[in-house]
């Protein structure tokens, strides 16, 4: 939390900051989620800007107060540029024993912690594996802890409501929202709409959620604990219109962009999985807009499901995370063979096999780049922030349908359930997508001819008189389409699918470091990794360092300047929540080049200190 300038009203006194990382943690039932939601949205409509990152267990019902069952919210607010949901906490809201154990790690001395304390039972101190009372034992004495018997005052506050004991203490989170809300001056009455609305058939419990965090509020604004409150000024971001977002419901609307600009149905078919569900969901909520959403049965079902739609002529997508894709890499192989455009969109999560399926990673590069049988290239491109994918969504539909092959979209559970503003977007001025759409009006058109630069070939709809024509599995003639065993034929034709994917070079934008154009260091990433990296590579310049920042958006085939880029820095580091995917494709293409590494496979995103550590010891070693 940066401090600015303070100014003192009679009973308190308030802090002027630039930016302040707050986390919620507790038991999954708690509602974590739920409280670091309203919290964003709240401050988002202020106008300041926000990242944040949720992080939850992957049991559907972890055990209550054990410490693999906490769940928690991250978010990062300010009247700066924030790039990412920040490293070290300034205010942590625990609910009990076990959020309090596993993240008072991340709180920085000093500063402050909110507790439930009459989550500090015996039991719950057990099952966090506390020896003693950490509220009793001064091992805590290097923070500012707010000690609030939250459970006790929300049963206070609905002793007359008439309800029940269960939904009484399920409303404990709005408590500590209204005491968070007071702290940072922030207003209720977004939080308070909220409640009419989503509990407009159950207005009890609207009214149950509304006193709550009301009694939160004033509780905090005479607590003699709280020594002063803090103000944060809105940003000052590009002006437009703006709402937050997600990945995963920016990448569903860039399809759902895609598909307008295209003049084509858009189709999706998924099975269902985490963390990539939530864009079936949000797109089966736009079935007005034409969307035809199929929830299949396997991974295989979907995928080919989503072949045969984009043979009947639609936009046609699949979404899945790391298991998935595995399963979905022969159908690959076929819409390669096939020439069709499918999108396949893989929100990556740790791995291998069930992994951690809540957690972030980024190590299906390399599953995405060869993991199929044959010769079978693709296009692989991704996206680097949650607002984005919105916009890498709608280029990978415009690669698709205008190279005639399919792509590979790389997200990742950071960016896909993390938030941030998002300035909308008019569809006027989305950049155009031609198809390869020809019609019995076509002229002198068949079905395998080819465009001269892309050598995308022709999309004949079946049924289109005059254009019948034989697809499949298996090889087929250059030149009309029938199976062909010819070895020289199948040599061509495995040519032409490599150099058609190679080609879109031409039509994507080259690589642009930020901060430095050359200099001492190249920091080099992709993916979700870009809010960390450009955080410390920024904080780097400004302490006088010549570090420039080159992210990949565009991984198959890369810019053209690429290898430009790599020649004007004295070194490289290719940094990566892999153990060096990246690394290893760059080193098979550009030898010529030294490429250091920095890898983490925690489940985690980058830490902006550990980065600039890591970046100083690189340039004092010149």
């Amino acid at each position: 939390m940066t401090l600015d300038k303070t100014k003192t009203t009679a009973k308190k006194k308030v802090e002027h900051v630039n930016a302040v990382v707050i986390r919620f943690v507790g038991d999954s039932g708690d509602g974590m989620q739920l409280t670091g939601t309203q919290f964003t949205d709240t401050s988002a409509m202020f106008g300041n800007d926000v990242a944040t990152f949720p992080n939850y267990p992957s049991e559907i019902r972890a055990p209550q107060g054990s410490l693999y069952g906490v769940s928690g919210f991250q978010v990062h607010i300010g009247s700066v540029e924030i790039s990412t949901p920040g490293d070290d906490l300034d205010l942590l809201v625990a609910m009990n024993p076990a959020g309090l154990k596993t993240n008072l790690q991340a709180v920085k001395a000093g500063h402050t912690i909110i507790v439930d304390t009459d989550s500090f039972t015996k039991k719950n101190l057990q099952k966090a594996e506390y020896e003693s009372n950490p509220l009793e034992d001064g091992s805590l004495e290097n923070y500012r802890v707010i000690e609030v018997a939250m459970t006790s005052l929300t049963k206070e506050s609905l002793k007359d409501l008439g309800l029940d004991n269960k939904s009484i203490v399920r409303s404990k989170n709005m408590f500590a929202l209204g005491m968070v809300y007071w702290m940072y001056g922030r207003d209720m009455k977004h939080t308070l709409e909220f409640f009419k609305k989503k509990f407009k058939f159950k207005p009890i419990i609207a009214e149950a959620n509304s006193k709550v965090i009301k009694a939160g509020y004033f509780f905090a604004e005479t607590l003699e604990l709280i020594p002063n409150s803090y103000e944060i000024a809105p940003s000052t971001m590009p002006k437009g219109t703006y709402r937050i977002v997600n990945g995963n419901t920016a990448t569903a609307w860039g399809f759902l962009a895609a598909a307008e600009k295209s003049g084509l149905e858009l189709y999706l078919g998924s099975y269902p999985i985490t963390p990539a569900t939530d864009i079936l969901h949000e797109l089966v909520k736009h079935k007005h807009f034409g969307v035809k959403a199929f929830q299949a049965e396997d991974e295989i079902a979907g995928i080919t499901s989503t072949i045969g739609a984009a043979f009947a002529g639609d936009l046609a997508i699949t979404t899945t995370s790391g298991p998935g894709l595995a399963l979905k890499g022969e159908a690959i192989g076929l819409a390669i063979m096939t020439e069709l455009p499918i999108v396949v969109v893989n929100v990556q999560r740790g791995g291998p096999s069930t992994g951690l399926p809540t957690r972030t990673e980024q190590s299906d590069l390399l599953q995405a780049m060869y993991g199929r049988n044959g010769e079978s290239p693709v296009i692989v491109i991704a996206a680097s922030s949650p607002a984005n994918c919105f916009d890498y969504a709608f280029e990978a539909s415009k690669l698709a349908l205008e190279h005639m092959t399919p792509v590979i979209l790389l997200t990742d559970g950071y960016i896909a359930n993390g938030s941030e503003p998002w300035k909308i977007k008019s569809i006027k001025d989305m950049p155009e997508i031609k198809t390869m759409v020809i019609t019995a009006d076509s002229e002198g058109c068949g079905p395998f001819d080819r465009d001269n630069d892309t050598l995308a070939r022709n999309w004949a709809k079946p049924g289109t008189p005059g254009l019948e024509h034989r697809i499949g599995g298996l090889e087929k003639n250059e030149f009309t389409g029938n199976v062909s065993h010819d070895p020289l034929n199948h040599e061509a034709m495995t040519n032409i699918r490599a150099e058609k994917v190679k080609r879109v070079e031409n039509y994507i934008s080259d690589l642009t470091p930020e901060y430095a154009e050359e200099g001492d260091l190249l920091v080099v990433g992709w993916g979700g990794t870009y809010g960390s990296l450009h955080s410390a590579v920024r904080e780097l310049n400004k302490s006088g360092y010549k570090v420039g920042h080159a992210h990949f958006h565009y991984i198959n085939p890369m810019p053209k300047n690429t290898a430009d880029v790599f020649s004007r820095f004295k070194k490289i580091i290719v940094c990566e929540l892999n153990k060096g995917q990246l690394s290893f494709v760059l080193k098979g293409r550009f030898n010529q080049y030294d490429f250091l590494q920095y890898n983490k496979v925690q489940g985690l995103p980058f830490s902006v200190i550990d980065l600039k550590a890591k970046f100083k010891t690189l340039l004092k070693e010149d």
